[in-house]
């Protein structure tokens, strides 16, 4: 038989925690519903600090927390989603917490700082991790962060820079369609740093400044005579291909050097939302890097009026170093594996700044996948599409055997019109139902109403 022997200090120390603990059931009763500490064994030091974690679905905020030394510190983790979360610490120490509620612990940490997960299975590969480090402690090499719902972006080598400049929130408001039946515009190319993710910058290739380049909207009957303009200053030389024209690629789209302009000219035979694009070879450089747009072609007699009208484009980047072009070696690999997906140019930029509607009101979107090389599956989370018009095939509303559509399947280079309402006030998530990218960038949020259902 093995007999276990405890000092009398030992003894002391249990019986001092025992009565602790009691007094604390007293004096406050049980912990809060949803509320679950796993305490880790018990520490005689008092916590020199306090670090505040907060889980949501499905993400850590902050993912990377540094004090100022090694010691013991109190815990308070917040859980702000609508699943149950919690906080494993690498030594073990774990703080669960359901959701909307809080919880307090502490955790020692070493001079090698703690990694921690959410150890709720699925969570943790879905981007659920995080670091503590030590003040003055060397550097780890920079990965991208992953606070969102779609899972963690892969790791790549460029690092994210803290200094890099906010990004230019691209407007989501579809234009009118212009007035009168000839159209000239002038589209001047600019070569441009562009932050396109929160810490990273690049030097993209824009049509008028912009990525995407600006809506070009007309009516079936139409012409168009762009005016394409390559300053001076221009490194590269550049083109347009327009895809709703129909001309010879040895005439309007060959390339021009820096310095040259070109006139595009073409008349708008079919209706549709339609990309245009720089054709310079190598075209998946030129595209990547931000020289593509949208085109809508109403009909002739027009589109009937609804509430909103909004244009997205879905498209990729794949980051090269901090300012310089993105990286065409990945862009070109045989499986695509960008490191964003995004809408209109910017990795999460609706999430961040929600788009508003009215609840009830009728929604249009004018849809296009812009690519290069990854495949869409639009979809508007609590949502049905009751109209939708893909590549020149039509779903109506009010159809005979009232049929909807959930997601809308866009290969590169094609577009759609989609028409929805929503059913009561509260947040709809824009996102491409390929979930792997959906943690990369391609997560918006439609607000309706004031955004609150319980209200």
């Amino acid at each position: 038989m093995k007999i276990n022997t405890f000092s009398a200090a030992a003894v002391c120390a249990y019986a001092s925690v025992a009565i602790l603990l009691l007094s604390s059931c007293k004096s406050t009763g049980l912990p809060p519903s949803g509320a679950i500490a796993q305490a880790a064994a018990p520490q005689a030091d008092a916590p020199i600090g306090t670090i505040e974690i907060k889980g949501f679905d499905i993400g850590f905020e902050p993912k990377q927390l540094e004090v100022a030394k090694p010691g013991l510190y109190k815990v308070h983790f917040t859980n702000t989603g609508s699943i149950a979360h919690d906080v494993t610490f690498s030594d073990g120490t774990k703080l669960t917490a359901e959701a909307g509620k809080n919880v307090d612990g502490t955790v020692k940490i070493g001079a090698d700082g703690l990694t921690y997960i959410c150890s709720v299975p699925g969570h943790k590969e879905a981007g659920m991790t995080g670091k503590v480090t030590i003040a003055g402690a060397p550097a780890a090499v920079a990965m991208h962060n992953a606070d969102d719902h779609g899972g963690p972006p892969p790791q790549t080598n460029v690092a994210a820079d803290p200094a890099a400049p906010d990004y230019v929130l691209h407007p989501a408001e579809a234009p009118a369609a212009l007035q009168g039946v000839v159209h000239d515009i002038d589209l001047v190319i600019k070569e441009m740093p562009m932050t396109v993710a929160k810490g990273f910058v690049q030097k993209v290739w824009t049509f008028g400044g912009t990525v995407p380049g600006p809506v070009i909207r007309v009516k079936v009957g139409d012409t168009v005579r762009v005016h394409l303009k390559n300053p001076a200053d221009a490194e590269m030389s550049h083109s347009i291909d327009f895809h709703s024209s129909q001309v010879a690629w040895n005439d309007e789209m060959t390339s021009i050097k820096p310095g040259e302009e070109k006139l595009y000219e073409w008349k708008a035979d079919y209706a549709g939302v339609w990309m245009y694009h720089c054709g310079t070879a190598p075209a998946l450089h030129h595209i990547a890097n931000g020289m593509y747009g949208m085109v809508i072609v109403e009909p002739h007699e027009g589109l009937p009026a609804v509430d909103h009208e909004f244009a997205l484009v879905q498209s990729e980047w794949y980051l090269g170093p901090q300012g310089q072009p993105v990286d065409l070696a990945k862009a070109s690999e045989a499986a695509p594996a960008p490191d964003y997906v995004v809408f209109n140019g910017v990795a999460n930029q609706y999430k961040d700044h929600p788009i508003e509607i009215g609840t009830g009101k009728r929604v249009r979107l004018f849809v296009l996948n812009a690519g290069p090389s990854v495949d869409s599956s639009f979809h508007v989370v609590g949502t049905i599409f009751d109209m939708v018009i893909k590549e020149g095939v039509r779903l109506d509303a009010n159809n005979a055997g009232h049929y909807g559509a959930q997601a809308v399947d866009l290969s590169p280079a094609q577009g759609a019109i989609i028409e929805f309402q929503t059913a009561e006030d509260g947040l709809y998530p824009i996102v491409t139902h390929a979930f792997n990218f959906v943690g990369r960038g391609a997560l918006g949020l439609f607000k309706s109403g004031d955004g609150d259902p319980l209200k």
